[in-house]
């Protein structure tokens, strides 16, 4: 009997869908995009309607072919790639590069590879949406053209290999502004007043309060002297409780995950990036073996704006909540969330666990660690969503300070709040940006009109803060609230502006580099109607009229490409090629030097090149704070080249300084040598090892990323992701390294306490 042919993205899905199909069906993957504009020329065709010239990838011609030969055996062929508008572009290219149009063709969408889903899926087949496959056309053309016009701009003005991309580069301007406003900000004196108090004859019993005015006026306090001035008075103050006040109020749970806030708390509470959250999500999805089960489908899809969630789900959780946890943990209705995403729309679901019968600790023996933490805090989420809402009590104590001083009424207040009834507080908790620990305060018992003992002041100095760098979750969270990207988008932008060198980390936070500001400046002087925030929003926007069919792609590009083209001409002519004049001379021709950048940074170069390629590599500072040529890069050091003999010299490369042989750029190329060290720099710490007397230096591995291994290395093979710490272990004398959550960790024995601050 012929079998219908299923075409999927993965073979991890395919090998997934498989098992619920059966035996009638063949399932194959296209193994992601069949096929897309060429790498080395623009593929598009301006004046014949932007008509896109596609190509089929090397890799890939031997996968079409061997879609084309199963069709031809199939007795029909169902496209079951991802819901969503690439999706929906994907089975279209494969219909077209593997010229199946003539054969009976039937598109399948489904949001989760469950059985009921598939079944249903496959009961109601449609045709390929057009108006979607438009939409994402449309999309890969306007960003080939904003990339492939501007980015020669960049390469030719400031150096080789920059890109810029109509979203990356909005994305970069809020990264830019905000470090802007960080530098220019000007920070405030003000200080605070907190009083220790105790009842009467309870003196153990103490508790704090804060200063907050004084004849119900509200007290700032700019400077220190004004601060001192209000000890001495309150110092000799009568308290008393003025006023209690209890207020009850109800904390409702946060709805289950959509893309953007799957990578926020991703973030926030596993720390993995927006790239590595969708990278272990897709496995969560496409399924996984669950031993003798097979692959099982654990979650569903993992690109979505939509807060919705399935009746049969919701039931479903509802059930499980009052099973686990009692029928007080279950509100009297199901909890039903509205989209509050600026541009949604994708009609999909919430990203919940396919079954929420499926315990997180029923996945562990099959699961990798991430991908068990990953879906643990998808699957909390989703029961926390149904769950009652937790039930607090705060009380407010206004404390009320009479001075014989000035008699004056100075007023002070505490608050503490305590959970009556935990509700879904009792799984699972959202994180917050920026959230500061919080000090556990408890107060004893009081009523109005207590008589209270003072038994401290304590002033205290704060400066107003800027306003702070963006992380992975904020910047995440104001691409969402502008309406830049889509789900399928974020990760991507994230990953570009830091693969390439526009955006460094700084203690977890996303800071321009120097080439970021750069470019993000040159960028919004010369193309600011198209890198702006507002217009990338605006794209949105009509990307998703003609998603809807309310708004043809042809004209919505002839549109935006004329004033383009205009904004590239000009620009190609206005922008100046990027150097910064210096006050050094060229040692060859006398002429002056200039700094330029390069493919590993800046550097020193002749202004008559080509005719002169003299070049040096800069310091990072001179002592004016200018940059300055690096007369110790070259110097001359006492090793003698194993291979040759001459001696070696320092340089600099892209992961810092090296040595190399002076016979490097010997003129005759048959005398060159090319020999090279690195030069690691030593921690004074002895390898862990106890057949080694080697010492822990500091490594770099392939993609750039600092370790620490032995300096005998291949002979001992020791190394750590972690950094080792100068003291040993208090329990086993091992070696200690500095962990993820900043404690000291025994590589030996496990022990783990705190760090050194200087560690």
């Amino acid at each position: 009997m012929t079998k219908k042919l299923v075409i999927v993205e993965s073979p991890a899905k395919a090998r997934t869908l498989s098992q619920f199909l059966g035996k009638d069906y063949n399932v194959t993957a296209s193994v992601g995009h069949i096929r897309d504009l060429p790498e080395k020329e623009l593929g598009v065709d301006i004046s014949n309607n932007f008509t896109p010239k596609y190509v089929i990838a090397k890799s890939k011609q031997k996968i079409v072919k061997e879609i084309r030969d199963k069709a031809s055996k199939a007795s029909a062929i169902y496209l079951a790639t991802d819901p969503d508008r690439e999706g929906e572009a994907i089975s279209w290219h494969i219909i077209e590069a593997a010229k199946l149009s003539n054969y009976p063709l039937k598109r399948v969408v489904f949001h989760e590879i469950t059985q009921d889903a598939i079944n249903s899926a496959f009961r109601h087949p449609r045709n390929i949406d057009l108006r979607l496959v438009d939409a994402q056309q449309a999309r890969r053309i306007l960003d080939r053209l904003v990339g492939y016009k501007i980015s020669p701009i960049l390469w030719k003005r400031v150096r080789p290999g920059l890109s810029a991309g109509r979203v990356q580069s909005a994305a970069l301007k809020l990264i830019v502004d905000r470090e802007t406003e960080i530098a220019a900000f000007v920070p405030s004196e003000y200080w605070s007043i907190e009083a220790q108090l105790a009842k009467e004859c309870e003196t153990a019993s103490q508790f704090e309060a804060q200063l907050v005015g004084n004849n119900e006026a509200k007290i700032a306090i700019k400077n220190e002297q004004q601060a001192q001035d209000l000890v001495a008075i309150l110092r000799n103050a009568s308290y008393s409780v003025a006023a209690i006040k209890q207020k009850k109020s109800t904390r409702k749970p946060a709805p289950p995950f959509i893309t953007s806030t799957l990578q926020q708390e991703s973030w926030r509470k596993l720390k993995f990036n927006g790239k590595r959250t969708m990278v272990i999500a897709q496995q969560l999805y496409e399924g996984l073996p669950l031993g003798e089960k097979g692959p099982v489908g654990l979650i569903t899809y993992m690109r979505t704006d939509s807060t919705h969630v399935t009746p049969s789900a919701i039931t479903d959780t509802r059930s499980y909540i009052e099973e686990k946890y009692g029928s007080d943990f279950v509100p009297t209705t199901p909890h039903r969330y509205a989209k509050k995403v600026k541009g949604a729309q994708e009609a999909h679901e919430a990203i919940r666990p396919t079954s929420v019968l499926r315990e997180p600790s029923q996945l562990k023996q099959f699961l990798t660690t991430e991908q068990l933490r990953l879906y643990t805090l998808i699957w909390q989420r989703m029961v926390a969503s149904q769950m009652a809402a937790a039930q607090i009590q705060t009380t407010t104590v206004d404390i009320e300070a009479k001075s014989n001083a000035d008699k004056q009424k100075y007023l002070f207040r505490t608050s503490t709040s305590e959970v009556h009834f935990p509700g879904f507080l009792t799984l699972y908790q959202e994180s917050r940006d920026d959230e500061e620990e919080e000090k556990k305060k408890t107060l004893p018992p009081l009523a109005k009109g207590d008589l209270l003992v003072l038994l401290g002041l304590s002033p205290e100095q704060h400066f107003t803060q800027p306003p702070p760098r963006y992380t992975e979750a904020t910047l995440i969270k104001a691409l969402e609230e502008l309406g830049i990207g889509r789900p399928s988008t974020y990760a991507p932008i994230l990953s570009i502006i830091q693969e390439r060198g526009y955006v460094e980390r700084s203690n977890g936070r996303l800071a321009p580099s120097e080439l970021g500001k750069i470019v993000s400046d040159l960028l919004s002087e010369h193309f600011a109607g198209i890198v702006n925030v507002g217009f990338t929003a605006q794209m949105e926007e009509k990307l998703d009229q003609v998603a809807g069919g309310h708004l043809e792609w042809v004209p919505m590009l002839r549109d935006f490409y004329g004033t383009f083209e205009e904004t590239v001409s000009k620009a190609t002519t206005a922008i100046p090629k990027i150097s910064e004049p210096t006050d050094e001379i060229c040692e060859l021709c006398g002429s002056p030097m200039v700094i330029k950048w390069g493919k590993w940074g800046k550097f020193l170069s002749c202004t008559e090149f080509p005719k002169c390629k003299n070049s040096r590599s800069l310091k990072d500072t001179g002592a004016n704070g200018s940059q300055t040529a690096d007369k110790q890069e070259s110097e001359i050091t006492d090793q003698i080249c194993e291979l040759c003999g001459r001696p070696m010299e320092v340089k600099q490369g892209r992961w810092g300084k090296f040595v190399a042989c002076t016979g490097y750029n010997d003129p005759d190329k048959k005398k060159r040598c090319k020999n090279t060290k690195s030069i690691l720099p030593g921690m004074g710490i002895r390898c862990p090892n106890p057949d080694c007397d080697g010492e822990i230096v500091e490594k770099r591995s392939k993609k750039g990323r600092i370790f620490y291994g032995c300096s005998r290395y291949p002979k001992c093979k020791f190394a750590s992701w972690n950094k080792p710490l100068a003291e040993a272990c208090p329990k086993c004398q091992g070696l200690l390294t500095l962990s993820k959550n900043n404690k000291a960790k025994c590589s030996n024995c496990g022990y783990e306490g705190k760090a050194n601050k200087e560690a």
